[in-house]
């Protein structure tokens, strides 16, 4: 998304078409197109984005930024990974290079703060037909994704649960309660803020929507290097927008949910509230 957005600005600025691209690239229309498109996004190679990239005249950083997000997505452990579907390919790639990743969860607990049983139970229900060996494979992949908090330097997570998250036991007591735990720990550490939403709230920002993922690098000086996505999860399938309305959009509903969600001590004493809950 990132690249075919890159690409498409480096050849507007130049004042070209696609045609005029291809013809000078040595390359198809349709080649041109495609990366233009953000279609089939495994298939795309560096010595490709670099061409297309220095014949709408790109500098020198520009062009390195589009060709390192190619690589990450050539060399990232997700990528043809069996248990990462295709949908979640875009989604590792921009955190791999993210500064930053803002989460509204309603339902669940983000995927970047689960214990390895609280996935598990997840999958275990989710994919009730798959086997035993599978499901592993998925949940170890989840537990991979987490090493981002802990890369130098480390993406800044901030997360706003729904207080239903809380109350929801997700693979029984125990479970929950090693969940909670965890969320406490999580929560106090420099790169991770937790706030949750509670039920006295009412009404909030985020109204009936759904999960939602935020993430960004910005970068004033190179454009091309920034990152801001926005990725809707849904059943079996994910959407990304980066629109820049769409994006500006649920960043606004962002700041909203925060300044409506407790503060980071309020939510402390509610994760505390609701693990000892747990123990009555």
């Amino acid at each position: 998304m990132q690249i075919a957005r890159g690409l498409k600005a480096l050849r507007t600025r130049a004042g070209l078409t696609q045609s005029e691209v291809a013809k000078r690239a040595g390359v198809s229309v349709g080649t041109v197109n495609r990366y233009e498109t953000w279609q089939d996004r495994a298939k795309l190679r560096v010595p490709t984005v670099s061409t297309l990239a220095d014949t709408c005249g790109a500098t020198t950083r520009e062009r390195e930024a589009l060709v390192q997000l190619v690589r990450n997505q050539e060399n990232g452990w997700w990528m043809d990974h069996p248990a990462v579907p295709e949908v979640m390919d875009p989604l590792l790639s921009f955190e791999d290079v993210a500064e930053y990743e803002h989460v509204f969860a309603n339902a669940l607990v983000p995927g970047l703060l689960q214990t390895r049983d609280y996935a598990l139970a997840l999958h275990r229900a989710q994919d009730a037909r798959c086997a035993a060996d599978v499901i592993d494979s998925k949940v170890d992949a989840r537990v991979k994704r987490q090493a981002i908090l802990d890369r130098s330097p480390a993406v800044h997570l901030w997360v706003v649960i729904d207080e239903a998250v809380l109350r929801r036991p997700v693979g029984g007591v125990h479970v929950m309660a090693q969940q909670i735990d965890h969320l406490q720990t999580m929560a106090q550490r420099p790169n991770v803020d937790i706030q949750v939403l509670r039920f006295t709230a009412g009404a909030h920002a985020a109204g009936s929507g759904g999960h939602f993922v935020i993430l960004g690098r910005d970068d004033e000086g190179d454009p091309l290097s920034s990152v801001n996505v926005v990725y809707l999860e849904l059943h079996r399938r994910g959407l990304y927008l980066d629109a820049p309305d769409e994006v500006q959009s649920y960043r606004l509903m962002f700041d909203y949910l925060r300044s409506q969600a407790a503060d980071a001590k309020a939510s402390l004493d509610l994760l505390t509230a609701a693990r000892q809950e747990l123990n009555e």
